[in-house]
């Protein structure tokens, strides 16, 4: 009996501790303090931040801009590296971060390895988080990951239409100018996330209590789970699916800033759940006024191939997926292993990039020499791919991205149908 007591006053410290916790990590992303500064364009991690050089043009007939955040560990610099070229444009913003498994050493490299690149240097739009701090998947460490990182992406643009998270494992299925033509024709209000009821309910227990270490220990740590479980909530119902989502300037904005305190609430509530990213953005959204929930698509443009074991875990993408990960439509795939021939017939048959090279497209030809060292952190001769840049506002779509203009058309044109229930079907409790 007085185990049990301990064991249940622990857990109800651990609850006030972890929720305080996240919220002091969120309100840090928002402050103007050093601990976490963003290098742009300079060598040194804790360097200011500092504004493009050129600033790509907005309106009607111009693509939007794209907020890519890529999130690694340690090791996995080469294949940031190699991500960050075969998505990049110079109408986007790109934010780079390694969590605290990374070392010093490890972000000064990458930091380095992009100040070395004179096509970073000139556009001035590929950024690295100086300092990090642990990040746990499972956990609410990772919600609070994604808002800081979408935190400092408003501070570096006030351009942006849309955020998208990807991690080190991830790799395009088409070209950016492929993927800016298409969002080109929609809306700039729509959301892309995937509701996927059955198997987030299966691997969910959304009432079960759990602390997340790694909101408040400089290195990553197993969730702990408490004894006790919760009710539901009545006050909000809560809805779940994929943890990787495209989503609007506005909406993250909103998620950030929280003037109502209603994305705050959530992010009280689901700082002690089990997979919080896998339920957080989708329960703001369908917990909002009709106007906001009219915004959802269906839709997180990932191919993924998920495990029929008992973890239901992803796997690893391989020459046998090439096919069908052609044909799903899908912007990008996940998870690959680093150096997997896959990458190499994408790159060749696909994206048309070059080995250590960028992906050719209006901004881009295919004149110049390649930097071949580039994915290995350094720069041997100093002669880039790009040599010269042509018009950045324009953009030549080619098969890939004419079949996903078509098939977000349909998408947007079918969410006034569906604004009503969408939601509601996905409900899990």
């Amino acid at each position: 009996m007085r185990k049990l007591q301990i064991l249940a006053w622990i857990s109800g410290k651990c609850l006030w501790i972890s929720a305080l916790a996240i919220t002091v990590v969120l309100l840090g992303a928002l402050s103007k303090s050093s601990t976490n500064r963003v290098i742009s364009n300079k060598i040194n991690v804790f360097d200011d931040i500092q504004l493009p050089m050129r600033v790509p043009l907005k309106g009607n007939g111009y693509p939007p801009i794209l907020a890519y955040w890529i999130c690694g560990t340690n090791g996995d610099i080469k294949k940031m590296l190699r991500l960050l070229k075969a998505i990049y444009h110079p109408r986007n913003q790109y934010l780079l971060q390694l969590d605290a498994d990374s070392s010093d050493y490890e972000r000064e490299e990458l930091a380095v390895s992009v100040e070395s690149d004179r096509v970073f240097r000139s556009f001035g739009n590929v950024n690295v988080v100086g300092k990090s701090y642990a990040i746990n998947q499972m956990g609410g460490s990772a919600v609070a990951a994604t808002l800081h990182a979408a935190a400092l992406l408003l501070k570096l643009s006030i351009g942006w239409d849309w955020f998208i998270t990807l991690s080190a494992s991830d790799y395009p299925l088409m070209t950016q100018d492929d993927l800016l033509h298409a969002f080109t024709f929609l809306p700039r209000n729509l959301n892309f996330i995937l509701y996927n009821r059955t198997r987030w309910k299966e691997r969910q227990e959304i009432n079960r209590v759990v602390v997340d270490p790694s909101l408040y220990l400089q290195k990553s740590a197993p969730i702990m789970y408490a004894v006790e479980t919760r009710e539901n909530p009545d006050a909000f119902n809560v809805f779940g699916g994929s943890p990787w989502v495209i989503l609007t300037r506005d909406f993250m904005e909103y998620c950030v800033k929280a003037w109502d305190n209603f994305p705050r609430k959530l992010l009280m509530y689901h700082s002690n759940m089990i997979n919080p990213l896998e339920s957080y953005f989708h329960t703001v959204l369908c917990n909002s006024p009709p106007d906001l929930q009219s915004t959802i698509i269906n839709n997180h443009l990932r191919y993924i191939v998920w495990g029929s074991s008992t973890d239901g875990e992803p796997q690893f993408l391989t020459m046998s997926n090439f096919e069908q990960m052609l044909e799903s439509k899908a912007a990008f795939a996940r998870p690959f292993r680093e150096d997997d021939p896959v990458l190499d017939d994408i790159d060749e048959s696909v994206i048309n990039r070059p080995p250590g090279g960028f992906v050719p497209g209006e901004w881009c030809s295919r004149h110049g020499k390649n930097n071949k060292s580039f994915e290995n952190g350094t720069e041997a001769d100093n002669e880039e791919f790009c040599g010269s840049w042509s018009n950045i506002n324009s953009v030549k779509p080619g098969t890939q991205g004419i079949k996903l203009r078509i098939l977000l058309s349909k998408l947007a044109a079918d969410v006034g149908k569906k604004r009503s229930n969408q939601c509601q079907n996905q409900m899990v409790n």
